[in-house]
């Protein structure tokens, strides 16, 4: 989630492609400024060229998804949970008209464990998910090799990195995960996302 993710998407020199764009403007007509950024979205894209099985967790209005689309092998699927239903169902059917390999259901973050285990698996949509809850155990929701992105934070300036003043417990739990190989990304100056490798032992 990020805060002007929208509007980023249709500010910039008109270079999207066709699925981004149409799915950031349908983003803009119903009032949903959330959507993940184009840097990041350039990362998803180039990730998703490596995987086979791939998900994400808060779809918003499919922009991220999009992205991840764009960068699809063409024997690779992606499914998507977003927990609004009226979201959902837009993005839904976006995708049904124009990416049937992609499946977009309404559900709470956890929803996206039954469709795994996921060569690529983005967790998204306003921190579910990112403070590895539960649900979140990168040991069953990826296979062996497989990448975890997770993203919208602030890049980090020292060690350990803080959050409100306190250590970013959300960062650090990927950042030392004993199952994960992690790197902090800057993609901005104001914008970083973490992406992880499930370790093979």
């Amino acid at each position: 989630m990020s805060l002007d993710g929208t509007r980023a998407h249709l500010r910039g020199p008109g270079d999207l492609p066709p699925l981004v764009e149409r799915a950031a403007r349908t983003a803009r007509q119903l009032g949903f400024p959330y959507s993940c950024r184009p840097e990041q979205g350039r990362l998803l894209r180039a990730l998703a060229a490596g995987a086979h099985r791939i998900g994400e967790t808060g779809t918003g209005l499919g922009v991220g998804l999009g992205w991840l689309v764009t960068g699809m092998r063409a024997d690779a699927t992606a499914v998507s949970v977003e927990r609004d239903p009226e979201r959902a169902a837009k993005a839904a059917w976006l995708y049904s008209e124009l990416a049937p390999q992609v499946t977009v259901e309404c559900g709470d973050w956890t929803a996206i464990a039954a469709h795994g285990p996921f060569d690529l698996l983005v967790l998204d949509g306003g921190g579910q998910g990112k403070d590895g809850g539960p649900a979140a155990d990168p040991v069953e929701l990826l296979r062996p090799g497989g990448v975890l992105v997770v993203d919208d934070f602030t890049p980090a300036v020292g060690r350990p990195p803080v959050h409100d003043g306190r250590p970013d417990r959300a960062r650090l739990h990927w950042l030392e995960h004993p199952a994960l190989r992690s790197v902090e990304i800057p993609l901005a100056p104001d914008l970083a996302a973490l992406v992880c490798t499930r370790r093979a032992d």
